[in-house]
């Protein structure tokens, strides 16, 4: 992988990641995940649909900054494949983050027009443009962009249930990410419209209670 990517895929960078749970927050709250058992099914099912979709267009967001693709119509594209409100406002909010952070470490007028067209893109379409400002390639910014999307809530289950990290990094690493990756990387210059459009009903309804139930009570994560 890209050294961009593998920045972009730390934990440490501060794009505003570390306060998401991908939705395992109120999973636990529902006592559907309670042990490490339950976790592959969990990050498996979360990965071939938020993570696909989300590596999707970080690497159409890749082959944009090169070609000068039009930003608006990725993350409009986007936006129509996230049917819940509550993961569009997460999603924005670690766009918003990366964009601060990636503004500093990879300055670039692509980078500017990107923020100018939108101004508050979502995670995977900065992520994107970025690994490709600092050279890396398509299936680089899938990869980083999907393992977010099961690190994070791993690294939740850990916080949620103190689950030996041991065991919760072990089912991190027998996940397939790279099948996930090559397919997403491989329709990566196709016209956004036409992109994949996977869906999780049961995730966008988590997200959504979660929403209403973070107002109610102090919650551990943002979502």
């Amino acid at each position: 992988m890209d050294l961009s990517a593998l920045i972009l895929a730390d934990s440490r960078f501060p794009g505003g990641g570390h306060v998401h749970s991908g939705g395992l927050e109120e999973v636990v709250a529902r006592k559907l995940v309670t042990s490490v058992r339950d976790l592959p099914g969990f990050l498996s099912g979360r990965l071939r649909t938020a993570g696909f979709l989300a590596a999707v267009f970080a690497a159409a967001s890749t082959h944009a900054a090169v070609t000068r693709g039009k930003w608006s119509v990725l993350d409009r594209e986007l936006d129509a494949r996230t049917p819940s409100l509550a993961q569009r406002e997460a999603s924005r909010a670690q766009g918003r983050g990366t964009a601060r952070a990636g503004r500093i470490a990879w300055p670039s007028p692509v980078l500017d027009a990107l923020l100018t067209e939108t101004p508050r893109p979502h995670h995977p379409i900065v992520l994107g443009a970025l690994v490709g400002v600092a050279g890396g390639s398509p299936y680089d910014a899938a990869m980083a962009v999907a393992y977010l999307s099961v690190s994070g809530p791993a690294s939740a289950a850990v916080r949620l249930l103190g689950l030996d990290p041991f065991a919760v990094n072990a089912v991190v690493a027998r996940l397939d990410l790279h099948s996930v990756c090559a397919e997403a990387a491989a329709v990566a210059g196709d016209d956004p419209a036409s992109l994949p459009s996977p869906g999780s009903p049961a995730l966008d309804l988590f997200a959504e209670a979660h929403a209403r139930h973070h107002q109610e009570e102090v919650r551990l994560f943002a979502s």
